[in-house]
């Protein structure tokens, strides 16, 4: 390596952290439950109000909790139930679907663009 390459990685190396606070930390508190449907409309519920909310989709109806702050499926007409088996959402950005039904869960304080979808 040469005395320039060393230089590209140690810059490298100090811009990390400055990336990381940037792009990945998040300072703000989540105050709200973002339900998404297989027809694109939006529901925005406070974490704060404990209910139970019914959610139809081409396969049929998805419950999901809201209760302490929290939001979760507890149930679903999918096949694998892995949407129920993700359990409490509650820190921000935390994400659930149930991609069979169309219908997704989010914790933030507004609407949240994916740039991937593992499962």
């Amino acid at each position: 390596m040469t005395r320039t390459d060393y230089i590209v990685v140690i810059l490298a190396l100090c811009a990390l952290p400055w990336l990381y606070i940037k792009y990945w930390s998040t300072n703000d508190t989540a105050t709200n439950v973002i339900i998404s449907t297989y027809d694109n409309k939006k529901i925005i519920l406070p974490l704060s109000e404990n209910k139970t909310i019914n959610v139809k989709g081409p396969m049929g109806e998805n419950i999901i909790e809201i209760n302490n702050n929290k939001a979760r499926f507890i149930n679903s007409p999918c096949p694998n139930k892995i949407c129920i088996h993700s359990g409490w959402l509650e820190d921000t950005n935390d994400v659930a679907a149930c991609l069979p039904n169309g219908v997704s869960i989010s914790i933030g304080n507004r609407h949240q663009e994916f740039d991937a979808i593992n499962f």
